[in-house]
């Protein structure tokens, strides 16, 4: 359980718990290595860390690597943090298990980059603007039988994923659905949402997928 959250910082919600249930089912054994990347409070960090994995987390804002370095440190769980942009301060690094929850929420505001809390959502018009970097190097961090679990929203284009995690030579697939009622900034974002294609007038809950991308031996 996360103890402590600064203001700004994503606090776990329900993607993070989905992630979460996936990763369960995978073996992950004592030493093996796992990197979550977008840490924000360190949640998925430290479920890994309890089943005894060698931890990584990594983000880009100071307050989340504040945030998870006080709850490892809570909980006692040896989870090395860096800040950082995505896989750039393990680039040098493979990994058994990567673990991505990153913003995913098309914005109106494509423009310019997020800004303050925004940071955890926003992701450009089409909410992939951490997407698609993540889906073409997170090969480069997999070893052999390495995989990547990664949560976004079905409003981000789920193929997209797919298409671009398979030109790696990754075999991907959603492994994970679940439809929850719209969170703040999507209530207050639907006309805009409506208006550009990307959310039917019926449609009055999100959908959430996980999906899974294996490198093969």
């Amino acid at each position: 359980m996360i103890a402590w959250v600064l203001p700004g910082v994503y606090a776990p919600q329900e993607d993070t718990e989905l992630l979460a249930e996936v990763l369960r089912e995978e073996p992950l054994r004592p030493g093996m290595r796992v990197l979550d990347v977008g840490t924000g409070s360190g949640a998925l960090a430290l479920a890994a860390a309890r089943r005894g994995a060698e931890v990584t987390a990594v983000d880009v804002s100071r307050r989340a690597v504040w945030t998870a370095r006080l709850n490892a440190w809570l909980t006692r769980q040896p989870v090395r943090i860096r800040r950082g942009n995505l896989f750039g301060p393990v680039r040098d690094r493979t990994y058994d298990v990567v673990l991505a929850n990153p913003p995913y929420v098309p914005a109106p505001e494509a423009g310019r980059a997020p800004r303050g809390r925004a940071r955890a959502w926003d992701a450009g018009r089409d909410g992939r603007l951490l997407l698609d970097r993540i889906c073409r190097d997170a090969h480069t961090l997999l070893r052999p039988g390495g995989v990547l679990l990664l949560v976004h929203s079905a409003l981000s284009d789920p193929e997209r994923t797919l298409e671009l995690l398979r030109a790696t030579d990754l075999k991907a697939s959603v492994v994970r659905r679940r439809r929850i009622a719209f969170g703040p900034v999507l209530r207050s974002r639907q006309d805009w949402l409506r208006r550009n294609g990307l959310l039917e007038a019926s449609d009055d809950k999100e959908e959430l997928v996980v999906i899974r991308a294996e490198r093969v031996l």
